[in-house]
Order: structure tokens, then sequence, then C-alpha cells
């Protein structure tokens, strides 16, 4: 039998399942980020040791047909999307994934700043105080349909000193907590999970997508400066702006890069699919980059032949909506209140950041400083990863670290359990 891409060929059919790779280390320590994007779902197997970066072990990817602008609209194709994903990484990685931090995106995202006062109880901070502090700040009114799903502190006040980020310890008779709350719709939340479920797994934790991407590609400069996360997805565009080192707004806008898809399909009269690798080969995002002598290839629809297109033609198309993308990032961050505090300017990332052109374009746009965020704070695969695609799938392994410090890992089994639980999946399934 031939080997699957990227395996070598194995002397019987069972040894590439039964042996486990040589420098396979302790199972409890490996993390999985699942990123549930609109047009692909990427599964990402990382290892984690405290005090050492994530090391990529594995990765799946699989097209996604079952979200519409980052919400499941259809279970049963984003249930085989995801089945796909992770099977590709469980060979890869050489385990069993169990459970996962999956990534939620919309326009159903909301975020608030909210306030918790709580006395000191001895007169010095400890963890229950800031605990007590959180779930003061955390009690908030929310709509019916919403729930929570992302909660960080910003800083601490203690007696009137403000700007403290790690309070443990200190003296004081009052503690206060200024946090970020992230709220989406809760049917949106039900899905992802009833999908994830569907597949045998256990959902860790929901994350929003974009402050998932903020770990993987912003620098703690960068936060403390004040900067604009753009991550520019399929199917919404999200942001995340922060001052201070800490997080004050999200927000998720519903045009991304299907939307710059659908306009050349329209434009150049060509079936979508070759509109979606025309433009991932050949779009510009600003039309004087592309020379005029410069010609492709555009299928045409039905039996019609191809025809010659200059490619200064489709920048004149592609142009437009990303302007119109960034001008409504500019007016979220204007409408925020922190235009004049993102010192460090705007960070782009996401799939549809990928195109020449773009990041000069949204610095005619933003007037401020603007550069491509690719994923960072990883080794192993890092060469396989380091592409803004995979921006929130490592920003999720990234977060996933930083909880699984507070308790052992739990997402991952040894190989040998693999079969068993596919095989109850399909029972479950036909």
């Amino acid at each position: 039998a031939n080997a699957a891409p990227g395996f070598a060929p194995v002397p019987t059919p069972q040894s590439q399942f039964l042996a486990p790779p040589m420098n396979r280390k302790s199972e409890k320590n490996l993390i999985v980020g699942l990123d549930i994007g609109t047009s692909k779902i990427v599964a990402i197997v990382g290892e984690h040791e405290p005090g050492q970066p994530v090391e990529i072990m594995g990765i799946g990817s699989h097209p996604s047909h079952g979200l519409k602008r980052g919400v499941v609209v259809d279970i049963e194709s984003t249930v085989q999307s995801i089945q796909r994903a992770i099977e590709e990484a469980e060979l890869m990685a050489g385990c069993e994934i169990r459970s996962v931090y999956a990534g939620i995106a919309g326009s159903h995202i909301r975020c608030l700043n909210s306030h918790g006062i709580v006395p000191i109880r001895d007169r010095e901070v400890t963890e229950a105080d800031r605990e007590h502090v959180i779930e003061a700040a955390r009690a908030v009114a929310i709509p019916a349909d919403q729930e929570r799903l992302y909660l960080e502190p910003q800083d601490y006040v203690i007696d009137g000193q403000e700007g403290i980020r790690h309070p443990i310890g200190m003296s004081g008779v009052r503690l206060e907590a200024r946090v970020h709350l992230v709220t989406g719709a809760m049917s949106a939340a039900a899905n992802i999970r009833k999908c994830v479920s569907r597949c045998g797994l256990r959902v860790d934790d929901l994350v929003p997508q974009q402050i998932a991407s903020s770990f993987a590609v912003l620098t703690q400069d960068e936060r403390d400066l004040g900067v604009c996360l753009v991550d520019i997805g399929a199917g919404t565009t999200d942001i995340a702006i922060f001052t201070q080192g800490a997080i004050r707004h999200t927000a998720s806008l519903p045009i991304a890069g299907d939307q710059v898809t659908n306009d050349i399909a329209v434009a150049l009269r060509t079936p979508t699919a070759h509109a979606e690798e025309i433009k991932v080969k050949y779009a510009c995002a600003l039309a004087q980059l592309a020379h005029a002598e410069e010609t492709i290839q555009v299928p045409s629809v039905g039996d019609r032949p191809p025809r010659r297109l200059a490619r200064q033609t489709l920048a004149e198309v592609v142009q437009p909506r990303y302007e119109e993308l960034f001008s409504l990032a500019q007016a979220e961050l204007r409408r925020s209140g922190y235009e004049s505090l993102v010192a460090a300017g705007i960070v782009l990332t996401g799939g549809a950041a990928k195109m020449e052109g773009v990041v000069d374009l949204a610095e005619e746009v933003f007037h401020m400083p603007v550069r491509l965020g690719t994923p960072q704070h990883v080794t192993g695969l890092a060469d396989v990863v380091s592409n803004q695609i995979h921006a929130t799938g490592v920003g999720l392994l990234l977060y996933g670290s930083r909880q699984q410090l507070r308790g052992p890992g739990r997402g991952v089994e040894a190989v040998g359990g693999v079969w068993d639980r596919l095989s109850s999946w399909f029972k479950g399934n036909f």
C-alpha cells in the first residue's frame, strides 16, 4: 500500500498505529487547540512543559462546510470536518485526542468592562481575596440569550492605588478589580459544543478567536504600548484592543475573506472555487502594486473557454472590499475610545491578511504603523504553523498551556484507544 503523505512506509500495516514515535514524551502534558473556522477546521497538538515553549507535535486540517460567518449552520457537515481534522492530527502526533480548547467567533460576540470591590480579610491580599474580587466583578447582568465566554483582569486597585497587576501579598483594606468580560450567544456556543461532543471529544474551554490569536502574534511590548489586533478570517474579522498590558475591547465584524472571494467570482464571472484560488495566488490589495502587463488566466462558467485578464483588473476588484473592511475596523477602534492609545499601531493576522499590498493599504487607511502577525512562542513544527492562517490554532494551544499550569493535563490519551473511540463514534452516527 502507498504511504500516507508525509509519512514513511512501514514494514507492517499495524506498526504505524501500535509503535509510538521514538521521541514521544509524557502524554499528560499534551494540549489540543481546535480552530473551528468558516473555511477550514484545524486541530493542532502541542506539548507543554513548565518553563518551556509549547512544542507542536501534530496538525490536522480539513475544509469547513458547515459554518457561515463563524457560526455553525450545519451540524452534520461540521462534525465530519472536525472528525477528519482530529484524525489527521492524531495520526501525525501518535496520540488519541480526548478534549480540546476550541475557538468561537461571530457577530454575536459582545464585550464589557466591569468593576468589583471587596474588603481585604486579613489586611494582606491572598489568593482567596483575589478570587472574591474577580467574582464580584463577574456578577454583572448580561442578556438572557448570552453566556460568559472569557474573563481577564485588567488591573487591581488597593486603597486607591491604581495600576497593580499582581496584588497577592500587598497590604490594604479594600481591593478593587477591573476586568474585561466577553460574552457570546448561548445557541452559538451550544452548537459548537454539540459538534465537538458528537466527535467523542470534550471542550475544555471555548475561547473567542481574537483572544486566542492575540496569545500567538502579539508581543508584551505591543500590549504595554497599546495595539489593535485585526484577525481577518474567511467569515469574520475579529478585533482585540490592548493598552497598558491588558485587553480593553473586543469586537467581531461580519465582513472578511469570503466577501472578497464573492466579489471576484461576480466581477470576473468565474466559479467561486476558482475565485478563491485566483485570490490566493494572484490577488493584490493595492492596485498600484499590480503591473499592467501582468495577466492571469480566469476560468469561465459552464463550457465557455478561459480568458486572460490583467492582474490589475483583479486588484481593482479586491481593493475596494479591503478598504471597506479596514474602514469598518477603524470605525470600531474609534468607537471603543482607544484610538489615540494604540501607540504600537495595528497587527494584522488571519488567512485573508496573507495578500500582497494588505499592509500598505492598511497603513493608508489607519494612518498608523501596521505589521503582519505570524504565530510565535512555539517550537517543534514551528515552520508548519508559522503562517497567519494558524494564528488562532496556535493561540488556543498557548492559552491551554496557561490554563494547564493550574492543573494536570487531560487533553490527550495514548494512541492505543483510538480505534475504540472511532468505532463508538461510527455506531453513534450511522
